[in-house]
């Protein structure tokens, strides 16, 4: 049996604003880096008002309407939230973090993460300012 061994690594991701900012490429990079072949990369994000998606990689509509759903959901500036030391996206940013993910498992099967054909992964920035999200990824397998 083989014994499995773990890496792990810290990525930063420079947001432009409220978005989703895929992160695919850069977490199949070290999956590769750590000579993967089957096991399982966990990416947690270090952050309260950002999440993390798998999501479509192919139509950006797809993205520009998941937005329009969670500006309604989730309007900047709502009288109801109290929170808003650092603007009106200040509270609306947590609910929207609640409500999606901030850690993510992707299975690894034959040095590759098991996406499906038009899955990405992606930062989803919920602060209207960009900012420098974190990242990080743990991959413990074979």
């Amino acid at each position: 049996m083989t014994p499995l061994r773990q890496a792990q690594d810290e990525l930063a991701v420079a947001t432009k604003g409220r978005g989703l900012f895929e992160v695919t490429r850069a977490l199949r990079e070290f999956v590769s880096q750590q000579g993967a072949s089957e096991g399982l990369l966990t990416v947690f994000i270090r952050h309260t008002s950002a999440s993390l998606l798998v999501q479509e990689n192919a139509d950006p509509s797809v993205r520009a309407d998941l937005e329009r759903f969670f500006s309604d959901l989730v309007p900047d500036g709502d009288p109801r939230f109290t929170h808003d030391a650092e603007g009106p996206d200040d509270m609306p940013s947590h609910v929207r973090a609640a409500l999606t993910q901030t850690q993510l498992s992707i299975p690894v099967r034959g040095g590759a993460l098991t996406l499906g054909t038009w899955q990405g992964v992606y930062v989803y920035e919920h602060r209207t300012s960009p900012h420098r999200r974190l990242l990080a990824l743990h991959y413990l397998g074979t």
